[in-house]
């Protein structure tokens, strides 16, 4: 926080490969000394504008990006989502892969499919999750030759468990199996880091769950549609990114139920903006090359 004593507020600027937080005063400049706090994410850091320099608010966030610790321990982070509605289920992920504070890819995919009427929703580290998902999505393809039908949603969320739990000491990830069969309808398990399964009506998982369990204790209902399932994931998904610095880009999304499986696409100027957010722009000198924001009603 400024520690000039004077009024000041957070503008939060969402970018595609950089997130940060800037406080500043509202006549748009920062006196002289002034040590100033840029949180990244869940951490804090402090810069100090050098004396006899009254600084751009904009410019504060260049510093920001030449401040950042590259030694700093990479946070893998992530937001994943599975409810069930009446009549199937519904996934829904962003799609940032973070390395620390450097997005290493804004587009990726963390909805991955194991078999026609199962998918797996990925958080932690990728590599960890896409190995143990090649290799759940083996067993059940032999288990489905074997038996001549379908797997069922329990028996791929037990193999999800087993491997997890097998090798829990050398895997860093939390996994959310949701899908659909004929002997239970659609079904979400979670399957935290150490191999632990819950069977749960919804999950949440990654950096930014922690942002949405009050949200869905209040939004979640029994007997949804599939439009009212899906509406709230997307609206979950879009709270979170608006919260975590390791969750972001767009939002894509996977209903399953006895008609099939289908998969939508939410590009990020599509979410709704939350409190204090400003429209996303494509990169930093979008930001310096426009002129000075307007302080925000309150």
């Amino acid at each position: 926080m400024l520690g000039s004593g004077r009024t000041s507020f957070h503008t939060r600027i969402r970018l595609i490969g950089l997130r940060a937080w800037a406080s500043y005063p509202r006549d748009q400049h920062v006196v002289l000394g002034t040590p100033v706090c840029l949180r990244k994410g869940f951490h804090s850091s402090y810069i100090t504008v050098p004396p006899r320099l009254d600084l751009d608010p904009k410019a504060i966030l260049v510093l920001a990006a030449m401040d950042l610790d590259l030694s700093a321990p990479h946070s893998l982070g992530t937001t994943i989502i599975g409810v069930t509605y009446d009549g199937g289920v519904v996934l829904g992920a962003d799609s940032r892969t973070s390395t620390g504070m450097y997005v290493a890819n804004r587009a990726s995919d963390k909805i991955t499919q194991l078999t026609d009427n199962v998918y797996i929703c990925r958080s932690g580290s990728a590599a960890d999750s896409q190995v143990i998902s090649d290799y759940v999505r083996y067993f059940l393809h032999q288990h489905t030759i074997q038996l001549g039908q379908p797997s069922t949603v329990k028996v791929a969320a037990n193999l999800v468990r087993l491997l997890s739990y097998q090798n829990k000491n050398m895997l860093q990830m939390g996994i959310i199996v949701g899908g659909w069969d004929k002997y239970e309808g659609g079904q979400i398990y979670s399957v935290p880091l150490g191999g632990t399964i819950l069977k749960q009506p919804f999950a949440i998982g990654g950096s930014g769950s922690s942002y949405l369990y009050g949200f869905f204790d209040q939004a979640w209902k029994e007997g949804m549609s599939k439009d009212e399932a899906e509406k709230l994931v997307v609206k979950a998904v879009s709270l979170a990114i608006a919260r975590d610095g390791a969750s972001g880009g767009v939002v894509r999304t996977v209903i399953i139920n006895a008609d099939g499986m289908t998969r939508n696409f939410y590009s990020g100027d599509s979410l709704p903006l939350w409190h204090e957010e400003l429209e996303p722009h494509n990169s930093l000198l979008d930001i310096l090359s426009s002129s000075s924001p307007e302080p925000m009603s309150t």
